[in-house]
């Protein structure tokens, strides 16, 4: 689920766009209604759904973006006030990646503090978790671009964007992301994210209320808890950050959780799972995004999953679509012409 504030300003786009909101709402199961409420619950998955088929509709293809533009930080509702109040922009944050659950489950908010694109630099990872949906652009640029204006109205001038990283090709002009977000756009890149100056991390916040900051985060904390996520879905957030890499096997990943190898299996035994099979879920969806949304070539795509070879790539695409990776990103090409009619997104 999602709150519906992360809608809001969609009616009024749609109309300045020349189209009808209730129309497409309808089409997905959303009451128009719905969006006067910020803390109704919407299905995420109806979500991605309405923003993909509103950009085909409307024929917009920045339809993300635009909507980005027209939200602010008050759109995460409590934690806004957390975040504002925070003593600096690393604390806000942190406080974003540790409570941004409140908004969507389904979204992650992750600092690193090295930037694997620009020395130096900090980056703002997000992720949208949503399995057996590929087509996310959309939804991944309202919320990259919204969390780009959160951090523009915490850091204010002293603001310093060094990079922008998007996990798929856009289909709108890249020098319209560019413009968007004032800085290098790199597409087809593994993750979603802002890559910043270690100075505008490390920046004091202004006028801030540590008392209000205090009473929000002790709403927060009683009223949602935590996200309280299973070792399984841990282990999928690992897997998703290091497939392809050196630190991607059972025994690095559990390393990275703090449990021996045993200790984890023992874990996600009882959950009645395994790695291998929580490997395999995150591969294969990785795999269908990077081919719909994509177009990286397959040799290296093979190497971004794991794969020694591309052979062994293919062999999998059959196992997981009954089809090869060409055949994949050939249908999600055909879908994609159809979209404008229809909406929605490949899923296979």
């Amino acid at each position: 689920m999602v709150r519906a504030s992360g809608l809001r300003g969609y009616g009024t786009l749609m109309r300045e766009l020349g189209a009808d909101p209730g129309a497409l709402l309808r089409r997905y199961r959303i009451a128009p209604e719905a969006l006067e409420d910020d803390d109704a619950l919407l299905p995420l998955r109806a979500v991605v759904h309405l923003l993909e088929a509103s950009a085909g509709v409307t024929q917009c293809p920045d339809f993300g973006l635009r909507l980005a533009d027209s939200q602010d930080i008050s759109v995460l509702g409590p934690l806004a006030i957390a975040m504002q109040n925070a003593p600096t922009v690393a604390a806000a944050l942190d406080t974003a990646s540790r409570y941004l659950f409140v908004h969507s489950p389904g979204m992650v908010l992750t600092v690193y503090p090295r930037s694997e694109e620009v020395p130096g630099a900090v980056e703002v990872r997000f992720e949208l978790h949503l399995p057996g949906q590929t087509a996310l652009r959309q939804t991944l640029d309202v919320c990259l671009g919204d969390v780009h204006h959160m951090v523009e109205l915490l850091a204010g001038k002293r603001y310093a964007l060094q990079a922008v990283t998007l996990p798929h090709t856009p289909v709108a002009p890249l020098k319209a992301y560019t413009r968007f977000f004032g800085a290098p756009v790199r597409a087809a890149r593994p993750h979603a994210g802002l890559h910043i100056a270690r100075a505008t991390f490390e920046l004091s916040l202004q006028a801030v209320n540590q008392a209000l900051r205090q009473i929000a985060v002790d709403y927060l904390a009683q009223h949602f808890g935590h996200p309280g996520q299973t070792v399984a879905v841990r282990v999928r957030h690992a897997l998703q950050r290091t497939m392809g890499t050196t630190q991607g096997g059972k025994t690095a990943v559990a390393g990275l959780l703090g449990m021996h190898p045993r200790t984890l299996q023992r874990h996600l035994a009882a959950e009645r799972t395994s790695f291998e099979a929580l490997r395999e879920a995150v591969r294969q969806e990785m795999a269908l995004r990077y081919l719909c949304e994509t177009r990286i070539p397959l040799t290296q795509l093979a190497g971004l999953l794991g794969h020694s070879e591309q052979s062994v790539f293919t062999r999998a695409c059959r196992r997981w679509f009954g089809m090869t990776p060409t055949a994949v990103r050939r249908r999600a090409a055909a879908g994609a012409k159809a979209q404008a009619g229809e909406g929605g997104g490949l899923v296979l």
